[in-house]
């Protein structure tokens, strides 16, 4: 509820904890959510370019949903805890392979006591979920050093989780079902019955996803524990005085974080990629993770999606938009821009505005808001 009294405006504690507390944004969350779940499927029914077709499906949206995710996650860890994460794309491969062993069925053979576990496999739903939950447990081990490092150190001890990790799903055959390249397929994705393998289905079974975790991130981050990560983040030892755990809050921020990064990493495997190697979440998948959150804006939801807008569409528009004018651009000279161009953008962004492209669009929504009358 909003009221003005002399002069000044009001509001009860129940809107201002309301999810979304200003109306514009709750009426652009439905309308952008009833064009992502309708309008692009109706678009993509009756094959309209460009939002219909199968190339913006497959190419653009599905792994701007999926990338979108894993920066929600890691935003958790790194911009609402404050805790710096090198490891992030080690956490979308436990997610993905873990996914991939309990979807094609678990044998762990103990040959000391001359028997096996056997672990029939599991729908892709509960495998995708228990391959989140794996990198949860996973993030929650590498955590434990968050306790007494902090700084350059943890990032240097997650970045050790990222290699560590590299080096094992590529040499124990066992994560890749003794695949002799290395390289595996994802099982078929059968959903209740329903086999999803079209890009239409493919991108709403993520924008599901998507919405349902996003909306679980919202609510956690404006919560107690959400509190409780961002007194850690700002000033640890006075929020330790205040009687703040530091041990339940800081792992509980690698284990929502990892838990969100494992479940992208099972739907980048399953549902981007179908078959993927180790290399596919390598340490450049963790740097491209990190970028999303820092350009997108350190603590937003909303500046994960802003991240994932950018880095993903930043090379096709310095593909598109020299051709347009007709000035030929190699592949290779593409790539090199993206590098400056994205590495100008950090600076920059670190610079003048440290909550990056989230913070630049609130501020001109509030002018927006109150126009013509900004004062």
């Amino acid at each position: 509820m909003l009221y003005r009294e002399a002069g000044q405006f009001k509001t009860s504690y129940t809107a201002d904890m309301a999810i979304f507390p200003i109306r514009q944004d709750r009426i652009a969350l439905i309308l952008l959510l009833l064009f992502a779940f309708v309008g692009i499927p109706l678009l993509a029914h009756f094959q309209l370019w460009p939002l219909g077709s199968d190339y913006m499906l497959r190419a653009i949206l599905i792994p701007f949903l999926i990338l979108s995710l894993a920066a929600i996650g890691v935003n958790i860890l790194v911009g609402y805890c404050g805790q710096i994460s090198l490891g992030s794309g080690a956490f979308m491969a436990i997610g993905a392979y873990s996914a991939y062993k309990f979807g094609t069925g678990v044998h762990i053979p103990l040959e000391f006591l001359g028997t096996e576990i056997r672990i029939a496999p599991l729908p892709v739903l509960p495998s995708i979920l228990l391959g989140g939950l794996m990198s949860a447990i996973v993030g929650i081990l590498f955590g434990i050093p968050s306790l007494r490092i902090k700084g350059l150190y943890l990032a240097v001890a997650t970045l050790a989780a990222q290699f560590f990790f590299d080096w094992v799903f590529l040499r124990v055959k066992w994560f890749t079902n003794y695949a002799p390249s290395g390289s595996i397929a994802a099982p078929d994705l059968h959903f209740f019955g329903y086999f999803v393998h079209s890009p239409i289905e493919r991108y709403l079974l993520c924008l599901v996803f998507v919405t349902v975790f996003a909306l679980i991130a919202k609510n956690l981050v404006r919560g107690n524990i959400g509190r409780q990560w961002m007194a850690i983040r700002d000033m640890d030892i006075a929020a330790e005085l205040m009687g703040i755990r530091p041990l339940y809050a800081k792992l509980t921020a690698f284990a929502v974080s990892s838990f969100i990064v494992g479940v992208a990493g099972a739907l980048w495997a399953f549902i981007y990629l179908g078959a993927w190697e180790p290399l596919a979440f390598s340490i450049d998948r963790s740097l491209q993770l990190l970028f999303m959150v820092i350009i997108g804006g350190l603590g937003s939801i909303l500046g994960s999606f802003l991240g994932a807008a950018f880095i993903l569409i930043l090379p096709i528009l310095l593909d598109q938009v020299p051709h347009a004018f007709g000035v030929p651009v190699s592949v290779e000279t593409v790539s090199h821009l993206v590098f400056i161009v994205t590495g100008a953008l950090i600076c920059y962004l670190l610079i003048v505005e440290p909550h990056g492209f989230a913070r630049l669009w609130s501020i001109a929504k509030e002018k927006l808001r109150l126009w013509p009358f900004p004062y």
